[in-house]
């Protein structure tokens, strides 16, 4: 017995006549692939958010991760914000330069007391006024130990090297109000000595254009030995303008307060 063409085992399609092409073959249904593909899916993307939670986890021990040496009056948030770091005890690079009363001094002279040391333009409208808020905030939290801290600054602007200069950047930025507050200055050959010294760099292309200087706070211990570094930093608005909001300014005073009770 032979089958009629369109036929499955030998039965005529009742739908089809005999003169009809043959039907394609029929494909099995998208069911088992389906499911078995949205089973993977499923599986990666479990994956991925276990991924996710783990890395931010991670990223949260981290932020919790204390340097070695950060005294305990300092919390981890503000080391952080100061990005403060402990450095090799070691004799702070000696220096002998002019002040803003014109008094000329050598570092020296302030063995026995606690020194934060900072590097200013005078002419900055950046992060250096911020800095100098920092300063007399750190001043006025250190309270009855303030006469055992001095504050300095180095001037990094060769040209603007006038004693009158870094005295009215002093008063303009409320730094007269600190009765231990030195912003040196002198001639520029003495300056870069200085600068390199303590591998400040600083890129002065002209009087007209902006000063562009490391900034980086050393904090020199009673026996004159440098023993942390902090890295100042400031946010920009959209033209430009240096800020930083008035709670991260009062703790880095508190910040640099802390750190230089703590080394006095």
């Amino acid at each position: 017995m032979t089958s009629n063409p369109g036929s499955a085992a030998g039965v005529q399609d009742p739908e089809r006549s005999a003169g009809d092409p043959p039907a394609p073959p029929r494909r099995p249904g998208p069911g088992p692939v389906l499911f078995a593909g949205l089973g993977v899916a499923i599986l990666l993307a479990g994956a991925f958010a276990y991924l996710a939670v783990r890395h931010r986890d991670q990223q949260n021990q981290l932020s919790n991760i204390r340097a070695t040496g950060i005294p305990s009056s300092v919390s981890t948030s503000v080391a952080d914000l100061m990005a403060l770091s402990p450095v090799q005890a070691r004799p702070a690079p000696g220096f002998r330069l002019v002040d803003q009363q014109g008094r000329t001094l050598p570092l020296s002279s302030f063995k026995g007391h606690a020194v934060v040391l900072e590097f200013m333009d005078p002419h900055c409208v950046d992060i250096c006024p911020i800095v100098s808020q920092e300063f007399v905030d750190a001043y006025h939290d250190l309270g009855s130990a303030a006469s055992h801290v001095v504050f300095l600054a180095v001037n990094v602007n060769r040209y603007h090297l006038k004693v009158a200069e870094v005295a009215a950047f002093s008063r303009a930025h409320q730094l007269t109000t600190i009765p231990t507050w030195h912003f040196f200055t002198g001639s520029a050959n003495d300056l870069q000595a200085v600068w390199h010294r303590y591998g400040i760099e600083v890129e002065a292309p002209s009087p007209n254009a902006d000063i562009i200087h490391s900034s980086i706070v050393y904090f020199i211990d009673a026996q004159g030995r440098e023993r942390y570094i902090a890295s100042p930093a400031a946010d920009h608005t959209a033209k430009g303008a240096a800020f930083l909001p008035a709670g991260q300014i009062a703790s880095w005073g508190h910040g640099i307060a802390s750190v230089a009770r703590y080394v006095s």
